[in-house]
């Protein structure tokens, strides 16, 4: 297991067992409360007798349906899960709906249909545990990096409000969000202070993502310029890669928006607004009484850390004490922000290993 992290690119340091590892086909609901199917990864320690506290990861964003923890093994996407099963406890992940083997599409930072993926692989995960010999406890931790933050904070509130009547919140370590998707976080992408190429990216897949859901556009034409107008669509279907992407994408902002794109982006009106609103009040209104842990990295260049002082904030004004753990400059292949997965990783194993220990 030690090698397998170490392949990854993350530490090995806190391996205390082997890890049996499955995937997980469930039943879940779309976001619209239709039956579907999604996949998911359980990883458990091998030789390790009792219950076992489960610790439910949620996984950053991709594109390709490959790019989810059930279906890649010794990787960034699986690392983290992993990590928590090697040292003692139940890894969790969610494939997110439409992802893995989920069909259809994939509905990207719909808090919604995030939370109940998430909350739904866990009952599958209590429900398959007993066939391998583990009872999984009731106290979940919770953890996700950047689009798994939000993802985190969904299931977290879900668990804090009694949705499941087994599971309850042990604690919370979201890393590197956009919490504040709508304001901070669209903000800073239009603004410059996301990396260049990272910016294209994320404002194909917003407006091509809430417009599957929440009709932003009537035709591709209104948001994109030619020639990605007649392309960029095509390429968040679940069968293009990240390396596909990049090729298919211009450099910059100006040569993928039109004038309209960028002012919707900028000023969100109607039912983009809406669901704006909802993916970005993730740390609002809420409280729990479980530890909390903000997880960011400095100088990130894709999740800007003042989303994670606005968490901060809209937490504490609940009477939440969530301090912030600033990892520092890290760096995982020429990123900060995936360098914050990397470091936050054996981090949170560490803290969620001596509170268990309570």
């Amino acid at each position: 297991m030690a090698a397998e992290l170490g392949a990854a690119g993350f530490e090995g340091g806190t391996v205390r067992y082997g890890v049996a590892a499955y995937r997980l086909v469930y039943r879940t609901v779309d976001p619209y409360g239709r039956p579907t199917t999604a996949s998911g990864l359980l990883a458990l320690p091998l030789n390790r007798e009792g219950r076992l506290h489960a610790v439910s990861f949620a996984h950053g964003t991709g594109s390709h349906k490959n790019d989810s923890p059930s279906m890649q093994r010794g990787a960034f996407v699986s690392a983290p899960v992993i990590a928590h099963a090697a040292a003692g406890a139940a890894g969790v992940a969610p494939d997110y709906l439409g992802m893995g083997k989920g069909p259809g599409l994939h509905p990207w930072m719909d808090i919604g249909s995030e939370t109940t993926a998430s909350l739904d692989m866990l009952r599958a995960a209590r429900a398959f545990a007993p066939r391998t010999g583990h009872a999984l406890e009731r106290k979940v931790m919770v953890t996700g990096f950047s689009q798994g933050a939000s993802a985190a904070l969904g299931l977290g509130r879900a668990l804090e409000a009694g949705e499941d009547h087994w599971f309850r919140l042990g604690a919370l370590a979201p890393v590197s969000g956009a919490y504040d998707f709508g304001g901070t976080w669209l903000s800073a992408l239009l603004d410059g202070r996301i990396e260049p190429k990272s910016s294209v990216l994320y404002a194909a897949y917003t407006l091509v993502a809430f417009n599957r859901l929440h009709h932003v556009y009537d035709r591709p034409g209104e948001v994109f310029r030619a020639p990605y107008d007649s392309t960029v669509e095509a390429l968040f279907d679940g069968a293009h890669t990240g390396k596909q992407l990049m090729r298919g994408t211009p450099d910059t902002l100006d040569e993928l928006l039109t004038e309209h794109g960028r002012e919707l982006l900028a000023h969100p009106t109607g039912p983009l607004a809406a669901a704006l609103r909802t993916t970005g009040a993730v740390c609002t209104d809420w409280a729990t009484g479980a530890p909390v842990r903000l997880y960011m990295a400095t100088g990130d260049e894709q999740a800007v850390t003042a989303n994670t002082e606005h968490c901060r904030q809209a937490l504490h004004k609940n009477g939440v004490d969530a301090p912030v753990v600033d990892l520092g400059a890290v760096d995982y292949q020429g990123s900060r922000h995936l360098g914050s997965n990397v470091a936050a990783t054996s981090a949170i194993v560490r803290w969620f290993g001596e509170l268990r220990q309570q």
